[in-house]
């Protein structure tokens, strides 16, 4: 039943990527699968309960990508090829995405904030490599948002937004306000090196300081990271 169910919402997500008018019919459905309606209605209760379970797929498909990729020797270039990853997979699901990241849904999918997660820890590596310039969290709010907006724009305005140059030219303008080059000139980024031992304490917080001044000092890398 649970290879049913796959089958129906894979031949879903196909049906609303290629329909003119982005919509569906159950009977489209179930003609795609080779069952009848009363499966289709055990398995989702009515067209809406289809709708919310191909989010959950798509979701499910995009993050089934991230949660397997090999961290590289430069967690940069592991954002970069995120960043990729992520427009590649609106461009070839553009329906789906639309309704993975639609402000009509009810409630943010659980799905959409395990992506966030993971952005947060690939650029946790980047600090503790001392590449980040911002603090983390501000930096997964621009990524997070400067790709979605983009995919979104492609999948929805394509004729407008048909600038070959544009995912790319999107894509350096953001890392460049969030990252400091692999190797800097003589001087470092004073931000960079604070946000640097803020995440290696993080990550180790293995010291003879005892938590509170563990925590005070994070407070004032954090503060020198963000008044600089």
């Amino acid at each position: 039943m649970e290879d049913l169910r796959t089958r129906m919402l894979e031949a879903a997500a196909e049906l609303l990527d290629s329909s003119p008018d982005r919509d569906i019919s159950t009977r489209a459905v179930c003609e795609a699968v080779g069952v009848g309606a009363p499966v289709l209605y055990r398995l989702f209760g009515d067209k809406s309960g289809l709708l919310s379970a191909v989010v959950d797929h798509g979701f499910e498909q995009y993050l089934s990508i991230k949660r397997v990729a090999e961290p590289s020797d430069d967690p940069v270039v592991d954002v970069m090829n995120g960043w990729d990853n992520h427009m590649a997979f609106a461009r070839e699901h553009p329906t789906v995405y639309r309704m993975m990241y639609s402000p009509a849904l009810s409630a943010v999918p659980k799905a959409a904030q395990e992506a966030l997660d993971l952005l947060r820890q690939l650029l946790e590596r980047c600090a503790e490599a001392g590449r980040l310039r911002i603090p983390t969290e501000a930096a997964a709010q621009m990524v997070m948002t400067a790709s979605v907006g983009v995919a979104l724009s492609l999948v929805t305005q394509p004729e407008v937004y048909s600038d070959s140059e544009l995912i790319r030219r999107q894509r350096d303008a953001v890392f460049s306000a969030i990252f400091v080059d692999k190797e800097p000139k003589q001087t470092s980024s004073l931000a960079a090196k604070a946000l640097q031992l803020k995440a290696i304490l993080d990550a180790d917080p293995g010291t003879e300081l005892v938590e509170p001044e563990v925590n005070l000092l994070k407070h004032w890398l954090e503060r020198l990271a963000t008044a600089e």
